[in-house]
């Protein structure tokens, strides 16, 4: 039985903030689960701002990096932008030695990651 993903999706106008709860992003069924529904909102809703708030997550498998890339590359097949805000800095070591910096929009905070969208 999958296990649940404990995401809080708000909408704030035209950008969808996906707040991680989960302070240890490691089992693969909790990265199916957290994939499913961040897919269905790019995929079924055509959600194309989408803020994945990143500020309560200290630890994060491999398979939740290639979910990832996965969420950035069908998001930009609908013209779409991820950003990627508040990540630790233990964390962005990951992203930044696969080279994901490059590849990924961040921002270190959720008022920064609005005003890529031109929000405040």
């Amino acid at each position: 039985m999958p296990t649940q993903a404990n995401l809080l999706i708000q909408r704030e106008m035209d950008i969808t903030v996906v707040d991680l709860q989960d302070t240890r992003i490691l089992d693969i069924r909790q990265i199916e689960s957290i994939g499913e529904q961040l897919f269905k909102l790019v995929d079924k809703m055509d959600r194309k701002k989408l803020i994945l708030d990143f500020s309560k997550v200290r630890h994060m498998g491999s398979a939740a990096i290639g979910m990832i890339i996965s969420l950035n590359e069908k998001s930009k097949a609908i013209k779409g932008t991820l950003v990627i805000s508040g990540v630790r800095p233990d964390v962005m070591k990951i992203f930044t030695i696969m080279r994901l910096h490059k590849l990924l929009k961040f921002a270190p905070n959720l008022n920064d990651a609005m005003a890529q969208f031109g929000k405040n």
